[in-house]
């Protein structure tokens, strides 16, 4: 039986501005540029402008916005679907009117600041083996089998696929038939491919490949294959005295072989990729300098257009804002309006962008004061998201926005913004002490200890509580692996 009845809620929703601040705020320098000219693209009233033109007086555009309100209400609701009266926006537009400047490319003024955006280009990890196919004499079927087995390595450079997969593959995808023999073949030419060890399909492999397509080829050279291809699981267990017993070899012999397969790289893949990856610019969001013991912030806006509204746009809406008009007039006037406002809304967006990473920064600048002026990492407060939000009187969840992915260039290198945030914890003393101080000394105690003999992580707990830090073991696990510290055992060194 239906009834009715009286509830009370209370929802919490954010408007669309609301919304679009969020998103831009998380935006990196780099993501937020290419934000913008995605939005100039698609919002005609909005546009890049000087300097000069941003002196156009605010108060004049939302009164004209603001004077159409009322009479946009009135034609809203009336039948505005009469065929006879179809019209189009660019039935406004007489090209003969474009002024020429708008059609030339490089129309910049020698005194304008020019604004650099670093393109990276280069060849992939993939377009670089395929381009070794041509110097194998391979016929057209080894040709697709060679690509199919370069198109499955993964970015270390080992082929993740099994054997018969790899000829399913090739079945379904190309309607060729290849036996496993013929794809074992085409493999091994492929792994005599730049960089060596490359389409292995474990460690073990890629190992002793490197080994035997070594041109200077030396008893230590050999002695290090023999280790890979017997003793592999003594070896990656450190397990030196088992392999010296096995082996009947010396432990000086061991060294040496042991130094043959340190220089190997286990990772071709990214011999290539990392030539990409060092292409990549890092944009720093924030400047700090210090002069004579002032700290001074600054935004990095340099890749960052002024944007204001189109002033044909404002024009247009002038022209149609008369209380007479057609019906077509009347729908212009619909789609004037509603881009101007969402352009309107946008540049106060990034405006409301801009003031909040400053506002946020500065007090992150002011609360690791003594980290910014001297560089040492023992000078940094422990800080949380908490600790800036209360300073800033904002949501922790806008902070971590602020927080993620930006970086602060400093006199010291450019950072990561979010490294500055950490945990705290008291010592011996009672003084409150940052975690990532602690993750400094730990990694300063490893550095020296004895590779024959590492510390291992009950050791450390003992050496710490000595220094003054009382940590438990599992904590000392943590933040070794947040190091990428292995365990002492993988430590071990002859």
């Amino acid at each position: 039986m239906l009834h009715q009845k009286l509830q009370q809620r209370l929802i919490q929703k954010l408007s669309p501005q609301q919304v679009l601040v969020m998103r831009l705020l998380q935006e990196p320098l780099l993501s937020l540029d290419q934000r913008i000219k995605q939005e100039i693209e698609e919002n005609p009233a909005l546009e890049e402008s000087s300097n000069e033109e941003n002196e156009l007086d605010d108060n004049t555009e939302d009164s004209t916005l603001d004077s159409i309100d009322s009479e946009e209400d009135e034609f809203q609701e009336q039948d505005v679907s009469s065929p006879d009266d179809e019209f189009t926006f660019e039935d406004y537009i007489d090209e003969d009117e474009i002024p020429l400047y708008r059609l030339v490319a490089d129309n910049k003024s020698p005194d304008e600041e020019t604004r650099e955006f670093p393109i990276i280009s280069g060849v992939s990890f993939q377009e670089y083996l395929i381009s070794q196919i041509g110097m194998h004499m391979f016929n057209d079927k080894q040709y697709i089998i060679a690509a199919t087995i370069i198109g499955n390595l993964d970015e270390s450079g080992y082929l993740c696929r099994e054997i018969p997969a790899l000829s399913d593959d090739l079945a379904f995808n190309q309607a060729i038939e290849a036996t496993e023999a013929e794809i074992l073949e085409v493999l091994k030419a492929v792994q005599t491919f730049d960089p060596p060890g490359i389409a292995a399909r474990n460690l073990q492999e890629c190992l002793l490949i490197q080994l035997e397509h070594k041109a200077d080829r030396t008893y230590a050279t050999e002695l290090a294959a023999i280790i890979i291809k017997f003793y592999f699981d003594e070896f990656s267990k450190k397990h030196y005295d088992k392999i010296l017993q096995k082996g009947n070899i010396s432990e000086e012999e061991l060294r040496e072989a042991i130094a043959e397969i340190q220089n190997l790289n286990p990772k071709p893949g990214n011999t290539i990729a990392e030539v990409s990856r060092d292409s990549h610019y890092i944009i720093p969001d924030f400047i700090i300098t210090n002069t004579e013991g002032t700290l001074e912030l600054t935004l990095n806006s340099r890749n960052t257009p002024e944007l204001s509204l189109n002033r044909d746009y404002i024009s247009m809406l002038h022209e149609y804002g008369g209380s007479k008009r057609k019906t077509a007039e009347k729908d212009a006037l619909v789609f004037i309006r509603q881009k101007l406002d969402a352009a309107r809304g946008f540049i106060d967006a990034i405006k409301q962008r801009q003031e909040t990473l400053y506002t946020t920064m500065h007090a992150i600048m002011e609360y690791q004061r003594e980290y910014f002026l001297t560089g040492d990492d023992t000078k940094l407060r422990p800080m949380i998201l908490k600790d800036i939000a209360n300073i800033v009187s904002l949501d922790i969840s806008t902070i971590s926005r602020v927080a993620n992915s930006k970086y602060v260039q400093t006199p010291f290198g450019t950072l990561l913004l979010k490294s500055f945030f950490s945990e705290s914890m008291l010592n011996t003393e009672g003084e409150e002490i940052s975690t990532r101080e602690i993750k400094r000394i730990l990694s300063d105690i490893i550095g020296i200890e004895n590779k024959s003999k590492p510390l291992t992580d009950d050791e450390l707990v003992d050496l710490l509580k000595e220094k003054g830090y009382n940590i438990a073991r599992r904590t000392i696990a943590k933040y070794r692996k947040q190091l990428n510290i292995p365990v002492a055992r993988l430590r071990k060194e002859l």
